[in-house]
């Protein structure tokens, strides 16, 4: 991609891990699928369409569904397809929608605000360890898989892998879980 293009980064955030559709373009599953398509008679599988991979990298992969989509990658997709606005993402901020206008080539407008609110730097979970029951529904609403831990047993937040969505918030039946600013550090993979 030329330096010129409305759409290139100097330099992009590592993808945390995702359980969407679209999280077997590469490793282990990816092998699986071209092994698949292969044994289907397909001799190539097309990559994703260069638009949506642009903008599903400008997105700032927190997942957390805001944008009322399941996803950054759909929310991505359906900015390729003209089917929403660059304004949906408040994880993103005023400057991911400057971003994303200036990629599609749209105007810029800001962020919606009655989607959530931007907060730099985001902030991660914390399980409140004494009151934990160990239900595993916070696992299960965890998007990128940042919350480990066994059934009745306490569960752990992987603060460097937290995008601070809050999808486990409502999860939490005893209300153990709060989102707190990051500590110094702990955000670096």
């Amino acid at each position: 991609m030329p330096a010129s293009s409305p759409c290139s980064t100097p330099t992009l955030p590592p993808r945390p891990a995702c359980r969407s559709a679209d999280a077997g373009r590469g490793g282990p599953a990816g092998i699986v699928a071209a092994v698949h398509a292969g044994s289907q008679g397909v001799s190539h599988v097309s990559p994703s369409p260069p638009l949506v991979e642009r903008l599903d990298r400008l997105l700032p992969q927190t997942q957390c569904g805001q944008c009322g989509f399941d996803g950054c990658r759909p929310y991505a997709e359906a900015m390729a397809a003209g089917m929403a606005g660059v304004e949906r993402c408040p994880p993103g901020g005023d400057a991911g929608a400057r971003a994303l206008a200036r990629c599609l080539g749209v105007e810029a407008r800001p962020y919606d605000r009655t989607r959530g609110a931007y907060q730099d730097p985001p902030p991660v979970a914390l399980v409140v360890e004494a009151d934990c029951i160990g239900c595993t529904k916070c696992i299960q609403a965890c998007p990128v898989d940042a919350i480990i831990g066994a059934s009745k047993l306490m569960h752990v937040v992987i603060e460097p892998l937290c995008t601070g969505c809050g999808l486990c918030l409502p999860a939490c039946p005893v209300d153990c879980i709060e989102l707190v600013p990051p500590r110094a550090g702990a955000t670096d993979a």
